[in-house]
């Protein structure tokens, strides 16, 4: 293989095997399965553009890399905070603001309240009736409200680096549902009004930290009990040989957690249902149905593609960091993010 051909699988490998939270499976699950959910009056219009929905739940993720403050939509470090900081952080941004700085809180993540805020978007989307908003804002929600009931992005230690874990992160998110999701009750039951967002929000993030414990204590009593060689394993993926965690391993750790990936994954599904549902009823139940015939333009078109192109270049871009400062207050932190698809490859991804 000459050099040019390396320099080709390698930007391969990086573009199809960069990780993102919950994994393209699991994002673009979630925000198709919360669709029904919907009233029979949001469903139509909901069921149209499905694979819209589904394909675009991962737009965010693209976006990290690309447009600066969308990273720290996506997790909250509370432990930062200290202990129990996930009961008595402000539920309300003024009040946040008012106690640690806005620098502080983006530099640490604003995932609650940045749900809250886009479900106040969306909202003004129905009033407007402006269908590709609500299309747009809906699929994004999607992705935060499933980001924010994940376990692991509610801790600085979000990738077990600091306990000696390191990948623990896609592992959770990506690996089991992609070997278990099949066989996961996903019927969550109809689409309920929330009457405060913002606490609903907070309540996915206290659910998640909860958990916290268990992602990373079974984790490292199952290592104990499994020499390296039987802990990973090599499987085909895209014509590429990957470095995976091995099914003996994600099936013993799987039956400890105890059907914790499947109630996070159900609850990021009515969760998200129950937003979408929020916003219409907030707007006055407006009718979709003269926004069933709504198609993306082919200009509309053309701009996601030079989003998704914008996306590849910006990743190619990204560079590790060296390390992780853990004071409050400090401006322009860089977290290290989780790294290949399953976050055993060399590539570094920044969660900034």
């Amino acid at each position: 293989m000459n050099f040019l051909q390396l320099i080709l699988v390698f930007l391969f490998f990086i573009l199809n095997n960069i990780c993102f939270s919950w994994g393209f499976f699991a994002h673009q699950r979630i925000n198709r399965l919360a669709v029904f959910t919907l009233p029979p009056e949001m469903i139509g219009f909901y069921k149209k553009h499905i694979v819209y929905l589904t394909e675009n739940a991962v737009n965010p993720d693209r976006r990290r890399y690309a447009v600066e403050g969308e990273a720290e939509k996506h997790y909250i470090d509370i432990d930062i905070y200290g202990d129990s900081a996930v009961y008595k952080m402000p539920r309300y941004w003024a009040q946040a603001v008012a106690k640690y700085s806005e620098d502080t809180l983006k530099a640490y993540g604003i995932n609650p309240w940045h749900v809250a805020r886009a479900q106040k978007q969306l909202t003004y989307a129905f009033k407007t009736l402006n269908a590709k908003e609500i299309l747009r804002i809906s699929a994004d929600l999607g992705h935060y409200v499933a980001d924010g009931n994940v376990p692991l992005h509610t801790t600085h230690n979000y990738n077990g680096q600091y306990t000696n874990q390191y990948g623990i992160h896609g592992f959770w998110e990506s690996r089991l549902p992609e070997l278990f999701s099949d066989s996961y009750d996903f019927f969550t039951g109809k689409a309920d009004y929330v009457s405060n967002v913002q606490l609903r929000a907070w309540d996915a993030t206290v659910a998640a930290h909860i958990a916290l414990d268990s992602v990373l204590r079974f984790e490292m009593q199952l290592t104990a009990e499994f020499p390296e060689d039987r802990k990973y394993s090599y499987e085909e993926r895209n014509g590429l040989t990957t470095r995976v965690y091995s099914k003996d391993f994600s099936a013993k750790y799987h039956q400890m957690l105890n059907g914790q990936v499947e109630r996070r994954m159900r609850a990021s599904i009515k969760m998200t249902g129950d937003l979408w549902f929020t916003a219409w009823v907030d707007a006055g139940q407006p009718d979709l149905k003269p926004l069933l015939n709504f198609k993306h333009s082919k200009e509309d078109i053309e701009e996601m593609k030079r989003e998704n192109e914008l996306w590849k270049q910006e990743l190619l871009k990204v560079r590790p960091e060296t390390g992780h400062n853990n004071e409050l207050h400090h401006k322009g932190d860089e977290h290290l993010d989780c790294c290949g698809h399953h976050h055993f490859y060399t590539l570094k991804c920044i969660r900034k």
